[in-house]
């Protein structure tokens, strides 16, 4: 599980030991020495620390990332000040400074835990005030604590104004993104370049899909898995434990990464004018794919893979018959779906194995196919009740949840080690990408219909799409052809040669 430094040499000497052992207390119950159930009450008392106990980590990671299905962060934040503060005697004035010096180090080392694994839920104001009001309490009058707090709180505004750069960030680059789809809309003239103008290196261009992966995971928190399931608890209050919360958007942000390289690749293989320079961008794709595979990157892997089966590519039969698929072959074999993707799951426990080993940071990358962890998370939680017959919570379940989010915690902390390429990180963020039904006119444009579906869809969106924005975008780079969205009564198809220049002379 993920685990946090001690506070430091000093506070441990004066009286924590973070290996103590655990007591069983009233409402919880254990199994071979495993705690697999209890009342939320009885597992919020096992949260707080005593003069003589300090929870295990595992555990404090476990209730923190499930107790959220049950009650609000900020009311948890409530109760456990009011355990330390009352329960322990810490509010009285009076109260004995030995005893004051003795929890101190236990109930700080507890918040910082709570703070650096859990920073997102302090973006609640409320949560801020219950910390600060705690922590005032443990600090007075002792210097070394002060400055123990006042770190831990300087540690956790860093990370929070992080989280809100990062997320300004992301709004600035969807704003670009959209804008250049825009200009592309009314000027088509204006973006006339393609992926293999910008990169023609497979392996560097893996290393800069990297980049973008690891920064957007890096800003997942453990809570937004949960926060993913957005259900309340039937048991507790009706109102959900998130919806007067503001939530973080790492988690969908990565997922749309996902869509939008897709689309993507998808778009540069149906851009192309001619046969040939379709046939080069799909092996360019492919060998980018391999060396993501080797840098265990599965998840920008998966989506070049997904995009280069969407329909409007994987029909352009013409076009994969002058490419060589071996290797694509071979890389979709790693990312079978069957036998609930056994393939990939052995390759991502052998990339696993070689990072808890590795000597080097490249060593150490494992991004894993996004979209499947978070399924495999969701199945977890949905196939299991959050409660026993009883009422009671069960923890069995949680225990489990928790150890599949600590390992992906493990994963994203891991630091790329690769320079950044700033002009292909900006055109992979922002270059404008084809919906669904433009990747279709681009597709039957360059390989016209081979059916009667095929032909009435191409006519449906026609009508649509007066005329094809595809047309509009190659017209504007020079393509040498007659379309058939400007002249459908031509002859002429695309990349035959369109004479008269070349293109299309339409008034659009």
């Amino acid at each position: 599980m993920p685990q946090t430094s001690p506070l430091t040499g000093m506070l441990v000497s004066s009286g924590y030991n973070q290996n103590q052992n655990q007591t069983k207390e009233e409402g919880l119950y254990y199994h071979d020495n495993t705690l697999v159930s209890g009342s939320l009450e009885a597992l919020i008392h096992h949260l707080v620390p005593s003069m003589d106990y300090y929870p295990d980590r595992t555990y404090i990671f476990t209730f923190l990332l499930s107790s959220r299905l049950f009650i609000h962060p900020y009311e948890l934040m409530s109760k456990v000040c009011h355990l330390c503060m009352e329960q322990q005697r810490l509010s009285d004035p009076q109260a004995d400074k030995m005893r004051i010096r003795k929890l101190a180090p236990k109930i700080l080392q507890l918040l910082q835990e709570w703070t650096e694994t859990f920073s997102y839920d302090f973006r609640d104001e409320r949560m801020m005030r219950s910390l600060k009001e705690l922590t005032q309490r443990l600090s007075s009058g002792d210097e070394l604590y002060r400055k123990v707090v006042h770190q831990m709180i300087q540690v956790l505004i860093r990370k929070l104004t992080t989280l809100s750069q990062y997320e300004e960030a992301l709004v600035k680059i969807n704003a670009t993104a959209t804008d250049r789809l825009t200009v592309l809309k009314a000027k088509p003239q204006a973006i006339q370049r393609d992926m293999l103008s910008i990169c023609n290196d497979p392996f560097t261009m893996a290393q800069q899909l990297t980049h973008i992966e690891l920064e957007r995971l890096s800003n997942i928190e453990p809570e937004e898995f949960i926060q993913a399931f957005e259900k309340k608890d039937l048991l507790d209050n009706d109102k959900s434990c998130f919806s007067d919360q503001k939530k973080a958007s790492s988690l969908e942000a990565y997922v749309q990464w996902f869509n939008r390289l897709s689309f993507l690749v998808a778009t540069e293989i149906c851009m192309p004018v001619k046969k040939k320079q379709r046939a080069r961008v799909m092996e360019f794709f492919i060998d980018v794919a391999r060396e993501c595979f080797n840098i265990g990157n599965f998840n920008s892997l998966m989506a070049i893979i997904s995009g280069m089966n969407m329909s409007p590519v994987s029909r352009l039969k013409k076009t994969w018959s002058k490419v060589k698929t071996d290797k694509f072959d071979i890389l979709e074999h790693q990312m079978d779906p069957s036998g609930n993707f056994y393939n990939y799951r052995t390759a991502l426990r052998g990339a696993t194995q070689r990072s808890r080993t590795a000597n080097s940071t490249r060593e150490k990358i494992v991004i894993p196919f996004f979209s499947l962890l978070i399924k495999d998370i969701y199945f977890l939680n949905e196939g299991c009740s959050n409660r026993m017959q009883n009422g009671h919570v069960n923890f069995e379940k949680f225990w489990e949840m928790a150890k599949r989010v600590s390992e992906f915690m493990v994963w994203k902390k891991v630091e790329c080690p690769f320079e950044k390429d700033r002009k292909i990180l900006q055109y992979l963020l922002t270059v404008p990408v084809f919906s669904e039904d433009t990747l279709y006119l681009a597709s039957y444009e360059s390989e016209g219909p081979e059916n009667h579906m095929e032909k009435d869809r191409w006519k449906s969106l026609r009508c649509v799409y007066p005329p094809s924005p595809w047309c509009l975008y190659v017209c504007s780079l020079g393509g040498s052809y007659i379309c058939h969205s400007c002249h459908p009564h031509s002859s002429t198809k695309r990349g035959e040669g369109g004479g008269g220049g070349g293109t299309c002379s339409s008034a659009h």
